[in-house]
């Protein structure tokens, strides 16, 4: 009997998480090459300002889970853009507001199965992170029609 399971499920288990790491970079990513645009369209400084204090959390989050990548994997991240940005400032708030929300459940997700205290801390931080702004696309979305 294996301690600690059967050797294929733990891998398994691993190449899925490496997978959802390689999903977040990518994601996390995106969100900063996209939220500058959507900081330039902003209709004044005090929304372009949020919006870039939300791409800064974005930068952090891709660090940290670039790190994670790597030291699971021993390499870096492919890192490309997952989906390109809307054109026009309405139609980049509801993206943002629709990615931000689906993306606190995979954070929580990814929580569950980190292989470390670190990753489950930065994740749960993360999702709770992504939640907030959620918030913030969504009073843009109607504080300003």
């Amino acid at each position: 009997m294996y301690p600690y399971g059967y050797p294929e499920e733990n891998y398994r288990q691993q190449h899925q998480l490496v997978a959802d790491l390689a999903k977040a970079v990518n994601g996390e990513y995106s969100a900063v090459q996209c939220y500058e645009q959507l900081a330039r369209m902003a209709p004044n400084q005090s929304i372009r300002e949020q919006i870039n204090e939300i791409r800064n959390d974005e930068m952090r989050h891709y660090r940290e889970f670039v790190r994670f990548y790597t030291s699971l994997t021993g390499r870096r991240p492919n890192v490309q853009i997952n989906e390109g940005c809307p054109q026009t400032y309405r139609e980049g708030l509801d993206f943002a507001f629709r990615d931000e929300q689906e993306t606190v459940d995979f954070y929580l997700d990814i929580a569950e199965r980190a292989t470390t205290q670190e990753m489950r801390k930065a994740f749960k931080r993360a999702s709770a992170d992504e939640q907030s702004h959620a918030v913030w696309f969504l009073y843009f979305m109607t504080a300003h029609r």
